[in-house]
């Protein structure tokens, strides 16, 4: 990410194959003798037969209006699947009350800024795997987790992020504590990316769970006053140190629609 660079997904059927499957089902063949032939032409495939064939192996659909106009990194192809690995956090309703307190203010600063729908801590950047690399690249996940323990640590610092392509601004909230736990987690996630010939993580990571979201790079106008008194919110608000204070104690990989979990010891 960018301004503080940010670390960086259901299957459908092939209408080919379905309406040569329909071609068979209706039976083209055989006509009363002395009949006359039919005209040629191409009939309608009913929608229950063109679903009786899907593909296993290909990826979501690419629709930008679906998630708020983001646009891809890398395109779409069939059988590619973007894939990202991290630490999710799971809101209590308290952290929420702070999220909220803190987007009110910021959306003063720049008034399509969204929140985020969930949460987590980046251990990979997104990458592309073929369908049929997704499980391997999860076992090869597991076994490297094999022997990393849960820890404990703190995000409480506003810090405003945008992705490398500055087609996305972020504010989120960065850790600081537990900064060498997830350097530990981040190497085991590189070696298995190096396995596979993929895109490791990025040199000197900043960790955060980010808040926020708009589209553009809207860094000029957050940073400054407005980070400032996003800060002072955090600070003063109810019971913030241990409302900041995180277990991590798993790592999940998300690959297309699909969610692995790998517990930590």
């Amino acid at each position: 990410m960018s301004a503080a660079p940010l670390v960086g997904y259901s299957s459908s059927g092939s209408e080919d194959e379905a309406e040569a499957g329909a071609q068979a089902l209706l039976g083209a063949g055989s006509r009363p003798r002395g009949q006359s032939p039919l005209p040629s032409q191409r009939l309608p495939v009913p929608d229950s037969v063109l679903h009786m064939f899907p593909s296993t192996e290909e990826g979501p659909e690419d629709d930008s209006a679906k998630h708020g106009g983001r646009v891809r990194t890398f395109p779409h192809e069939r059988g590619n699947w973007a894939t990202h690995v991290y630490v999710p956090y799971e809101a209590r309703e308290d952290f929420l009350d702070l999220l909220d307190t803190l987007l009110l203010h910021a959306q003063t600063y720049v008034p399509r800024l969204v929140r985020m729908e969930a949460f987590h801590l980046s251990l990979s950047q997104s990458v592309v795997l073929r369908h049929h690399w997704i499980l391997p690249f999860v076992q090869a996940l597991k076994d490297r987790m094999a022997s990393c323990q849960s820890f404990s640590f703190t995000a409480n610092r506003v810090k405003i992020y945008t992705n490398q392509e500055k087609t996305r601004t972020f504010v989120g909230l960065e850790v600081t504590s537990g900064h060498t736990q997830f350097l530990d987690l981040v190497s085991e996630v590189d070696r298995v990316m190096e396995e596979f010939a993929l895109t490791t993580f990025y040199q000197d990571p900043s960790f955060h769970i980010s808040l926020a979201w708009c589209v553009g790079d809207a860094h000029l106008q957050l940073e400054g006053q407005c980070l400032r008194e996003l800060q002072e919110i955090v600070d003063e608000f109810e019971d913030s140190e241990m409302l900041l204070r995180v277990r991590a104690a798993q790592v999940r990989c998300k690959s297309g629609n699909k969610f692995f979990s790998i517990p930590l010891k």
